[in-house]
C-alpha cells in the first residue's frame, strides 16, 4: 500500500472508532509516539509501549464525543485532526481538546506518530 491508500484505510478505521484494528494493521513494529508534552509517556517506542499508553488514557478519561478530519497527505506522511470531548476521571474537570497526529508511512506501515495541541 502506498502512504495515500495507508492514510486512507487508517482514518476510515479511527473514523468507525475501530482504533485497535486500525493498530493492529498498520504500525510498524517498532512504531514510535512522540507527545508535545514532557514526561514519561512523550516518547515511546513499540506496539506494547503505545497500548499501555491508550490503556492510561482510556482509565483516566471519559470520551463523551469525539471526531475525526482527514487524512491530509503530503508525501510519506499524513495528517489527522481530533477532536474529543473529554472528563478527567480523577478530578471530575470536562474539556475540549483538539490534536493534529502526523503520521509517518514507510513501506506500508506507520512508523511514527507525532502529536501537536
Amino acid at each position: 500500500m502506498d502512504t495515500r491508500e495507508v492514510a486512507e484505510a487508517f482514518t476510515q478505521l479511527c473514523k468507525d472508532k475501530k482504533y485497535e484494528d486500525a493498530e493492529a494493521q498498520f504500525w510498524a513494529d517498532d512504531v514510535v509516539s512522540i507527545e508535545a508534552m514532557p514526561g514519561e509517556m512523550s516518547h515511546l517506542q513499540g506496539r506494547e509501549a503505545i497500548k499501555q499508553k491508550h490503556a492510561w488514557w482510556e482509565q483516566n478519561f471519559e470520551v463523551h464525543s469525539e471526531s475525526v478530519t482527514g487524512p491530509m497527505v503530503n508525501g510519506d506522511q499524513f495528517s489527522v485532526i481530533y477532536e474529543m470531548d473529554v472528563t478527567q476521571k480523577d478530578n471530575g474537570e470536562r474539556s475540549q481538546m483538539k490534536e493534529v497526529a502526523l503520521y509517518t508511512v514507510k513501506d506500508g506501515k506507520i512508523v511514527e506518530e507525532r502529536f501537536f495541541y
